[in-house]
C-alpha cells in the first residue's frame, strides 16, 4: 500500500505545484515542466506497482449492474475527455471537461471494485480531481465559454471516444480485468 498511496500523493503534488506554490513553481521556469512530467511518470509507475501489490480488505466487487453502470460513466468520461480536446458542445456547458471526466472515471471504478487498494488508488484520485476543479474555479472565478462547436468536431469527439474505449477494454481483457463482467 506504501507504494500505491505515494504515488497518489505525487500525483497530487504534481498537479497542485502551481497553484499551492506559485512563485516555487515560476522559479525553476521551464525545467519546471521538465520535473512535473517527471513526477507524474513516476507517479504513475507507483500507483500501478502499487496496486498490483497492494492487498486488503474487499467489502463489495462488481454486479452486472454495476459492471453497466461502470462502462457507461467510464465511456462518458472518455467523451468528455475527448470534448475538451475537440472543443465541442459540451464544452460551453461544462467548465472543466477533462477533469470531470476522470472524475467520472475515477467514481466508475470504485463502483466495481470495494477493495481498500481501489478506495486508495481510485478514492484519491477522485479527490484530487474534485479538489483541482475547487482550485482552479476559486482562481480564476469568471469563465464564459465562447467558442465555435462545429457537428464535425462532435463525430470525431465521438468515434475517438469509442476506439480508446475499445482499445483500454481490450487491455483490461490482456490484464485479466475483464470490463464487461465474466
Amino acid at each position: 500500500m506504501f507504494l500505491l498511496i505515494l504515488g497518489v500523493i505525487l500525483w497530487w503534488a504534481a498537479h497542485l505545484w502551481k497553484r499551492a506554490a506559485p512563485g516555487n513553481r515560476a522559479a525553476f521556469g521551464d525545467q519546471g515542466k521538465m520535473i512535473v512530467t517527471g513526477t507524474l511518470i513516476v507517479s504513475i509507475i507507483l500507483m500501478v506497482w502499487g496496486y498490483r501489490v497492494a492487498d486488503g480488505p474487499v467489502w463489495w466487487g462488481p454486479s452486472p449492474a454495476l459492471t453497466g453502470i461502470n462502462n457507461l460513466l467510464v465511456l462518458l468520461g472518455f467523451y468528455l475527455f475527448a470534448a475538451a480536446g475537440m472543443k465541442t458542445r459540451i464544452t460551453r456547458h461544462i467548465r472543466h471537461p477533462q477533469l470531470t471526466g476522470f472524475a467520472l472515471w475515477a467514481f466508475a471504478h470504485l463502483l466495481v471494485n470495494g477493495d481498500l487498494p481501489s478506495l486508495a488508488l481510485f478514492g484519491g484520485l477522485l479527490a484530487w480531481a474534485l479538489l483541482e476543479m475547487a482550485v482552479l474555479n476559486r482562481a480564476e472565478p469568471d469563465w464564459t465559454p465562447a467558442h465555435p462547436a462545429p457537428f464535425r468536431k462532435e463525430g470525431m469527439a465521438i468515434v475517438g471516444t469509442l476506439l480508446v474505449f475499445g482499445v483500454v477494454a481490450l487491455i483490461h481483457t490482456w490484464l485479466g480485468y475483464n470490463p464487461f463482467g465474466a
